[in-house]
This record gives C-alpha cells, sequence and structure tokens, in this order.
C-alpha cells in the first residue's frame, strides 16, 4: 500500500490515541497476575495485540472490546501449544522472553523479518544466568529464541543498548524462586526503564535501586489483578507534534498528559526551542506553525523522536544535530542510515553520524520514497510530505498500523491532503 501526500494546511482537534509501550507493559502484567485485570483504553494496534497473542499462548484470557479484560495465570505461565509469532513488536518479544523464562517447559518466540534481525543476545545471556535456558536457534543471537525456566534469580550484570534488556527482568524477576541482584553497566532510554518501574510500583512490587544502575529484586512475589486506564502516547503524537509546527494553522492534540513518565513528552520543549508556538493547555496542546530554527538535542531517551525530527530540521534555519542515538541503528531499519537516504530523494541535505544525524536547512520537494516497512519512517515521510511542494508517495505504508492504525484519518480530519492507495 501506498500513502500520498500532497502540501497542506493543518487546522482543529486530533484525541491522541493511547500509549502502546503503557499497553503491552499492562497486558503482559495483566498475563502474569493472579485474578482478572482491566485495560481501560487501550491502543489496539498491530502491536499490541502481538502482546494479546503472546498473552493468550502464554494461557492468559483475554477480551478485547472498548477495554480489555486479562484473566491471568498467576505468575505460571503455560508453556505454549506451538511458536509464538510477535509480529513486528520488538517491546512484546524482548518482554515475553522474560514471562517465557519463568515456566516449565519450551517456548519459541519469532517474528517478522525485522524481528529476527534484532539482537537479543545481551538479554539471552542475562536469563540464562539467572537459571533460565535461553538460545537463538541460528546461533546469532536473533529470534527465533527458544526458552525455558524457571528463572531461580541470582546475580548479573547487564549491557542495556536498548531499554527492554532491562523491561524484561524487571517485570519477570519478581517471581522468580529467589532474589535477583541487576548491575547495569549501560542503559539507553532511561524514560522506558522508568514507565516500567512505574508499573511495578503500582503494582506493590518490591525493588530496592540505586538510580537506574543497580537492584535489589526479592523473589517469590506475585502480580495482583488491576485496573488501570492507559494514557495517550506521546511517541505517535511526535508525528502530529512535528507536522503542526511545519503546517499547522491552530491544532490541538487531546488527550497529552506532561506528567506522565513517558521521555517523547520532551519533543514538546525540543520544538519550543526551535522556535514552535506551543501551549499547554487544560484541553491539550495547542500547536501552531513558526519560523524555525536549527538546535542540538540529545536523543538518547527518545530514540522514536528521530525521523521526524530529522524531517522538521530540513526546514529549520542553519543546522539541527541529533545525537547520541546509536540504538536507532537497531530499531525495525537502521534509521540513521534510512531518514538520511530517504530525505535526500526529498532534497534534504542530511549527513549521517555513527550515532546520529546532521540535517542543513533544505527545503523539501516531492518524491517518490520508501518506507522501508518501518512505522515511523513511513510516518515521518508522510509528515515531509505535508510540508514539501507537490505530491509525495510512500510506499510500505501498511506499517502504520504497527503502532498508529488512524494516522491516515486523524491526519485527513485536520485538513491533511493525505490518503491510501492501492
Amino acid at each position: 500500500m501506498k500513502l500520498t501526500v500532497r502540501k497542506s494546511r493543518l487546522r482543529g482537534a486530533a484525541a491522541m490515541p493511547g500509549s502502546k509501550s503503557h499497553t503491552i507493559r499492562a497486558v503482559m502484567i495483566a498475563t502474569l497476575a493472579e485474578g482478572q485485570s482491566r485495560v481501560l483504553a487501550p491502543l489496539d494496534s498491530l502491536d499490541t495485540q502481538a502482546a494479546v497473542t503472546a498473552g493468550r499462548a502464554f494461557g492468559a484470557e483475554v477480551e478485547l472490546g472498548a477495554e480489555w479484560i486479562v484473566r491471568g495465570v498467576a505468575g505460571r505461565p503455560h508453556t505454549p501449544e506451538n511458536v509464538v509469532d510477535i509480529g513486528n513488536s520488538g517491546t512484546t518479544m524482548f518482554i515475553a522472553v522474560g514471562v517465557a523464562a519463568l515456566g516449565e517447559g519450551y517456548t519459541v518466540l519469532t517474528g517478522d523479518e525485522q524481528i529476527r534481525r534484532r539482537p537479543a543476545q545481551g538479554l539471552v545471556d542475562a536469563l540464562n544466568e539467572l537459571g533460565a535456558e535461553c538460545f537463538s536457534t541460528r546461533g546469532n543471537g536473533c529470534a527465533p529464541l527458544v526458552i525455558k525456566g524457571r528463572l531461580r534469580g541470582g546475580r548479573v550484570e547487564i549491557d542495556c543498548p536498548i531499554s527492554q534488556y532491562l523491561t524484561s527482568p524487571l517485570i519477570a524477576c519478581p517471581l522468580a524462586e529467589g532474589d535477583t541482584e541487576i548491575r547495569v553497566t549501560r542503559l539507553n532510554e532511561q524514560p522506558y526503564a522508568e514507565m516500567t518501574l512505574a508499573w511495578l510500583d503500582r503494582r506493590g512490587i518490591r525493588c530496592e535501586r540505586e538510580g537506574l544502575s543497580r537492584f535489589h529484586i526479592p523473589g517469590g512475589q506475585q502480580y495482583q489483578a488491576f485496573e488501570e486506564r492507559i494514557p495517550a502516547d506521546f511517541s505517535s503524537a511526535t508525528f502530529f507534534l512535528c507536522a503542526a509546527a511545519l503546517v499547522g494553522e491552530d491544532v490541538l492534540l487531546q488527550g497529552l498528559d506532561m506528567n506522565d513518565v513517558q521521555g517523547d513528552k520532551a519533543v514538546v520543549d525540543m520544538l519550543r526551542e526551535m522556535g514552535a508556538d506551543i501551549t499547554v493547555e487544560p484541553q491539550g496542546i495547542r500547536v501552531r506553525a513558526a519560523g524555525l530554527r536549527g538546535a542540538e538535542f540529545d536523543l538518547n531517551a527518545t530514540p522514536d523522536a528521530l525521523p521526524s525530527l530529522a524531517v522538521v530540521g530540513c526546514f529549520a534555519e542553519g543546522e539541527t544535530r541529533l545525537l547520541n542515538v546509536p540504538q536507532a541503528r537497531v530499531k525495525e531499519t537502521d534509521r540513521l542510515l534510512v531518514m538520511r537516504e530517504e530525505l535526500a530523494k526529498m532534497g534534504g541535505q542530511v549527513e549521517e553520524l555513527g550515532d546520529g544525524l546532521i540535517v542543513r536547512h533544505s527545503p523539501l520537494k516531492s518524491a517518490e520514497v520508501s518506507g522501508r516497512g518501518d512505522h515511523r519512517v513511513v510516518m515521518a515521510l508522510g509528515v515531509a510530505g505535508l510540508a514539501a511542494q507537490g505530491e509525495t508517495v510512500v510506499d510500505t505504508a501498511e506499517s502504520a498500523a504497527v503502532t498508529f492504525p488512524d494516522f491516515v484519518d486523524l491526519m485527513q480530519a485536520l485538513g491533511a491532503g493525505m490518503e491510501h492507495v492501492p
């Protein structure tokens, strides 16, 4: 499927979808809990459906609707009857590896082509040290992964180039047989680890820590059933924030809570620093286009913002530096390489660094570009098309449904000249 995009002006209000990261954590923790949990206002997307698939494979009963009802397995995941295919959801895969390590039998986890390229060896090694049996079927540290419990606990040192290497044992280790000591030597994407810890805290899980570098997690704990409302997703809202900063006459983004732990709320201040007219109001975040100037940002905590900020940088006077985000190379695609190559097709002057991008003022022109099957690349290029002269065509547009099925519909409601074509 392709996405056609014409230069547009945006105006009006749009309610932002629920958080993917919160929804997946809710489903996986509810799967491990004892009793019936209710997840209110969840995001329904391909990634979150992958979490549902995993939860059901581990024995949870999941009912979908306006709210999701999950009846958990009380800390004892069942052995799946078949290979568990989690599609394109890296968050689901990494958390599910930890869940599988609590089971008695063998679990096989796999996913699509992109998932089967994503490194997991650091997490595999850590879980093996904690008593699980875990290996890659191809011996390359990537899915398909085979996991068998039970997790005993113990001491482990983890290098976390992505936050899920820590999130996975944080969720699983409270249910291990013994206590766990975790020492973290490096942690990228720290806000996502804080999100996980906030979920544990609300569930009453005991976890002593020294910042984000050392953790002591007593074993033998249990998750209890819960009811929680999922907040709106700042990662998805980033595309609307950036689009409105470029072509917004008066855009109100509803449902976003600046007090939530999501790291991508920092994009609001980043765009302000670039000159965007943004106000936080009781009813939402209001954005109006303004003259933009380049700036320098450390995106280590907010890697998902890189594609859309690279687009904004093309329209900002001077130079925009997006730095300290090496993990962008191991997402669904190598986003540093991909954004340089695709924006170049539109006339963008983008320099690729080992861990970031330098974007120079270079107003974009329409072109045929490739989303590379990466949902965030597709949506970022869609935003680029809203500000570029002529008609831009983005391929693999169906991949936006991984996290944001309503992306095009919400853009259209604001006046975007954007539509899917076969």
